[in-house]
C-alpha cells in the first residue's frame, strides 16, 4: 500500500476542521445574542485561522497541492471567514440598525465571495500562463485578515470587561471599508516570498520583543493581534499611496517588454480579472 496517497487527505482535513470551525461560531451566534456566546463564536473563529494558516503550508510541505485543495480553500474561507464573521458582527453591534443591519452584514459576506472568486480567476490565468512565482502583493484585501480585525474587536471588548467598546456606528464602518478593501485594487503584501535573513531575524526580534513588553505592561494579549492586523491594514494603504505612481509605471513598462499585445483599457482589464474573456475569445480579439 502506498500511503503517501493519504496524504493529500491532510491539507483537506485542515481545511474541513476550518469549516467546522466557522460552523460551531455560527450556530453559537444563532443561539443567543449573550456576551458568552458572542465570545466562543469569536473564539471559534480564530481556531479556524489557525487551521486556515496551516492548511497550504502542510499541502507544500507534502507535495500535494490539487486544484480541489484550492477550491476547497476557497469555499470553506467564505464560511467561516465569511458568513461567520458577518453574523457575528451583525449581532454583536448591528442589531438595533434593524435590517440595514443585516444588509452591511451581507455586504461583508459577499465582497468576500467576491474576493475570493477574482484570486481564483487570477491563480487560474498565472497558470496557464507559465507564471509560478508567487507574487509579492494580493489584490484587494485577503478575507482572513478582514475577518481577524472584526474577532478581534469583539475579543479585546470581551477582555476589557465592557460588551461593545465602539459604538454600532463605528463597527458599521469598519465593517463597510474591510469590504470595499477586499473588492478594491489597493495591493497588500501576501509575504510568500518571506525569506529568513539577518534582516527578517531582526525584523520578528523586534516585534516579538514590543509584544512581550505589551503582554508584562498587562495590556490584553488580544490587543497585540488587532494591533497587528491593523498593522497590516494601514502598511498596505500607506504603500498603495506612496508608491502608486511606481507600480503603474512599473506594469507599463512590464507591458511594453513582454510579448506583443495590444494595451487594454482600464476597464477592460478589470473584466479579465473578473474572467470575463475566455482565452479563444480573448486571442481572437488580439489577432483582430
Amino acid at each position: 500500500m502506498d500511503f503517501r496517497k493519504t496524504y493529500y487527505v491532510l491539507p483537506n482535513l485542515f481545511t474541513l476542521s476550518s469549516v467546522l470551525c466557522g460552523f460551531a461560531s455560527l450556530a453559537l451566534c444563532a443561539s443567543g445574542r449573550a456576551e458568552e456566546n458572542l465570545y466562543l463564536a469569536a473564539l471559534a473563529i480564530c481556531f479556524g485561522l489557525f487551521f486556515d494558516t496551516f492548511d497550504g503550508r502542510v499541502a507544500r510541505l507534502t507535495k500535494t497541492q490539487t486544484d480541489l485543495g484550492r477550491d476547497l480553500d476557497s469555499l470553506a474561507d467564505v464560511i467561516t471567514f465569511g458568513a461567520a464573521p458577518a453574523l457575528l458582527m451583525f449581532k454583536w453591534g448591528l442589531t438595533d440598525f434593524g435590517y440595514t443591519g443585516m444588509l452591511i452584514a451581507g455586504l461583508f459576506v459577499c465582497a468576500g465571495a467576491m474576493r475570493l472568486a477574482r484570486f481564483n480567476v487570477l491563480s487560474r490565468r498565472d497558470a496557464m500562463s507559465g507564471q509560478k512565482k508567487a507574487s509579492k502583493f494580493t489584490l484587494g484585501l485577503s478575507i482572513p485578515p478582514a475577518a481577524g480585525l472584526l474577532v478581534f474587536m469583539v475579543i479585546v471588548s470581551h477582555n476589557a470587561g465592557e460588551y461593545r467598546l465602539i459604538s454600532e456606528t463605528s463597527t458599521a464602518v469598519v465593517v463597510l471599508v474591510l469590504s470595499y478593501l477586499m473588492v478594491s485594487r489597493v495591493r497588500f503584501r501576501s509575504f510568500k516570498e518571506l525569506r529568513f535573513s539577518l534582516k527578517t531575524a531582526g525584523v520578528i526580534l523586534l516585534v516579538a520583543g514590543a509584544c512581550a513588553t505589551w503582554v508584562m505592561a498587562g495590556f490584553a494579549k488580544a490587543f497585540i493581534f488587532l494591533l497587528l492586523v491593523l498593522a497590516y491594514i494601514v502598511l498596505g494603504l500607506a504603500e498603495e499611496v506612496l508608491f502608486y505612481r511606481r507600480r503603474r509605471e512599473q506594469e507599463r513598462k512590464a507591458t511594453e517588454s513582454s510579448v506583443p499585445e495590444p494595451p487594454t483599457l482600464p476597464d477592460e482589464e478589470v473584466l479579465r480579472e473578473l474572467g470575463a474573456f475566455d482565452d479563444d475569445e480573448q486571442h481572437d480579439k488580439d489577432k483582430a
